[in-house]
Formats: structure tokens, sequence, C-alpha cells
């Protein structure tokens, strides 16, 4: 018994990563979809990411006569990154094989390998515009990390670990409890969510134009299949970003994999949970984008510098009220 119960959870936990490499590019399509909409435009297919995938990969790879191992290896260790931030996110259940390595902190660890990865390969071929892109990106992540911090530690704090699973749980298996620092980590998130995925207001996503824009410009030397591993991988990042937020401000759904009576019905309504709540999500998110315009870069700092005052705030509120004992 105790055999069948690792295996079926070994396969629960290889579906997890399948739906996060299939559902991620969705995600960017139904915002994509939902923003035009949103604008008045004429909207993209819901699967046109798919189709861009697949054109990238059909293509040939052109690199620079003075590319290094790094500028090859990259969109690999970039699309590794990930997949595995992607993965070990709680969004059908808890208590999973992966789940001793759903820690918060080494989840934060790992979204800062990959964003100095790109910002190396951003650098490596020498064009301005790359060097331009990368120290960007790296003043973002300077930045949007101690506010990320900030927002695991409050939860961390109500539920006495670090270990996702063990918040996920605590917040969705108990009594409906109102922590009013939960409130200001939810913003704070929300904000550092939009920096670290190049989101209006910080960064626009569908802007070409090489002054303004920051992930668009470390990755104007890709094409090919090395392109298309770098736009998957940052479709996953959005997908990982948004089930984080789920499962740490609104996890009603996630089966609990310790339960005995864990079954197909338990598992059903978890997954039909998480695609309602990303649809809903993916609403709000092209709805903040239709509703502010983008920043100029050096106000960037001001936006995550209240996002990490907006964590700070959450975190105090926390331990002066005593919640959580």
């Amino acid at each position: 018994m105790m055999q069948i119960a690792t295996v079926f959870a070994g396969l629960l936990q290889l579906s997890q990563l399948l739906l996060a490499l299939l559902l991620a590019p969705l995600l960017t399509g139904w915002i994509n979809q939902c923003r035009a909409w949103l604008q008045n435009r004429s909207a993209p297919p819901l699967l046109q990411p798919y189709r861009q995938l697949a054109k990238l990969f059909e293509k040939e790879v052109v690199l620079a006569h003075n590319a290094s191992s790094l500028f090859r290896v990259a969109p690999y260790v970039i699309f590794a990154c990930m997949t595995l931030a992607a993965t070990i996110v709680p969004t059908l259940a808890t208590d999973l094989p992966f789940g001793p390595a759903a820690d918060a902190i080494a989840l934060v660890g790992i979204f800062a390998l990959a964003r100095v990865f790109i910002a190396l390969a951003g650098m490596d071929v020498g064009t301005a515009f790359g060097s331009l892109g990368a120290r960007r990106e790296m003043l973002i992540g300077f930045l949007a990390e101690p506010a990320l911090l900030m927002v695991f530690f409050t939860a961390s704090l109500i539920a006495h670990s670090t270990s996702l699973s063990t918040i996920v749980e605590m917040f969705a298996h108990r009594d409906f409890f109102i922590y009013p620092s939960l409130a200001f980590a939810g913003v704070a998130f929300t904000m550092v969510s939009l920096a670290e995925n190049a989101r209006v207001p910080v960064d626009n996503p569908t802007t070409h134009l090489e002054l303004t824009m920051i992930h668009e410009a470390m990755i104007l030397e890709y094409s090919g299949r090395h392109l298309a591993f770098i736009e998957w991988a940052a479709a996953l990042k959005l997908y990982a970003y948004s089930c984080l937020g789920l499962a740490l401000f609104f996890p009603w759904g996630v089966a609990q994999g310790g339960e005995s009576g864990l079954g197909l019905g338990a598992l059903a309504v978890a997954l039909a949970s998480l695609v309602g709540k990303l649809a809903l999500g993916g609403v709000v998110l092209a709805l903040i984008e239709t509703l502010n315009a983008k920043l100029r870069i050096f106000r960037a700092p001001e936006f995550l510098g209240t996002a990490f005052m907006l964590a700070v705030l959450g975190l105090l509120l926390h331990m002066l009220l005593g919640m959580g004992k």
C-alpha cells in the first residue's frame, strides 16, 4: 500500500510538471487576449504562443562570432530554473516528492540564478542594448528580491515554516481567519510580480523600443531554439509567480497530499480550481496593464521601494499583533 501511494505521488508530481509546461504558454495567450479586448483591439488567437514557440524551434540558430559557451548554455539553464520553480510550487496537491525542495527561500534563489544567467548572456556578446538591459535587469532584481523575501517571511511567521507545502496546508485546511499582515504582503507580492515578469508599469512585454525595454533588450541576439527556450521560460516564470500568489493568498482547492482519501475527485476539484483562478488572475493582470502606463525607468526603484515598504509593514504588523502564535 505504501508503494502504491509513493508511485501515485510521483505520478502526481510528474503531472504537475507537465501541467506547468502546457499551461504556461496558454496563460500568456489568455492575458494577451484579455488585454486586447479591454483595449478594444482585435485579439490574437489563444494558442498564438504555442505557434510562436513551434516556429522558433524550427528556425536555425544564428550566433554571433564572439559568443561564448555561456551564451549557448544560458537558455537551457534559464529554462531549467523556471521549470523547477513552476514544479515545486504546490498547485494541485501538497506533500509531493518535490515538497522538501519547495522552500520559499530556495525559490528566491532559483529565480536569482536564472536572472544572473540571462544578465550575463545579455552582456556576453558585447552589444550596447544587451548590456543596458542586463544592468536594468540586475537593478530590478536587487530591489525586488528583498521585497519578495519579506513577503515570504510574513507568510512563514504565520505558518511557522518556510516550506511552501506547510504554508499552503495551513492556509487552505484550517478555519478561515483574516490576517491583516497578508493584505500588505499581497499588495507587495503583486507589485514584485509585475516587475519580475516585465509587465506594465515596470516594463512592457510587447514593446520593441531599445531605449526603454528591459527583458527584450537582453535577448536581442538570440534566435531559433535558444530564443524559444527563453520565451518558454518567461511564460513559465509568469505561471510560477501566478501559482505562487494563488498558493500563498488563495490556496483553497489545493488537495492535501497527506490525506489517505486523496483521489481523482479531489484532484479534479484542484485542477478545476487552479484553471479558474488562473483565468481570473489573467483578467486582473490584463486590467492592471490596461489601466496603468509604463513608468520611466528611473521611477522603477520608487515602485519597488514601495513594495518593499509594504512587505516590511506586513511583517511588522504581524509581529506587533502577535498573530499565528
